[in-house]
């Protein structure tokens, strides 16, 4: 069975030919949407995924928008709207040292190097120059982990379990 990874949600429309505009779901924008890749549209409802080839792509506040072949008008893709756009397994490719897909750090459990347990990352944020790390404690707190060198020690995906070394003030 394929296995499938999201890359953005479509929010809206965006002018009358055919553009969309999407949340991010993804560290790679410049290589996801880039154009003639091809993306597979999930929408509510709808048994198979519809697939689709990126025409053009650009960026707009904190959105993307993209256009895709063959849908030229605001009629052809309002329907579209809550659709999540995945990419297949195979399409990931191979990353680089210290780089992670989301689907591998998401659930994973985070530890202090002193070995208390800090909760399981539940959420990933894209704000800038580095990833966050949304971690649920057990007693309902979250708190914010920065993808920097000084606070991740180690990451196991496959142990699905991360060891950070917390800033001061970081875990209060």
């Amino acid at each position: 069975m394929a296995q499938w990874f999201n890359v953005g949600k479509i929010v809206n429309t965006h002018g009358i030919r055919g553009e969309v505009r999407v949340i991010s779901m993804t560290d790679f924008r410049e290589e996801r949407y880039k154009p003639g890749n091809t993306l597979y549209l999930f929408l509510p409802g709808e048994k198979e995924p519809l697939k689709l080839q990126i025409e053009l792509s650009r960026p707009h506040k904190q959105f993307d928008l993209l256009k895709f072949e063959g849908y030229d008008s605001i009629q052809e893709v309002e329907k579209w709207k809550d659709g999540i756009l995945k990419v297949s397994e195979g399409q990931l490719g191979e990353l680089g040292e210290n780089e992670y897909y989301f689907h591998e750090i998401i659930g994973c459990e985070v530890w202090t190097v002193a070995g208390d347990k800090v909760g399981v990352v539940k959420e990933i944020l894209t704000p800038g120059a580095n990833d966050v790390w949304v971690v649920q404690a057990e007693h309902q707190k979250e708190y914010l982990i920065p993808f920097i060198e000084d606070v991740v020690k180690e990451v196991d995906p496959a142990e699905k379990r991360i060891v950070i070394e917390p800033m001061e003030g970081l875990l209060s």
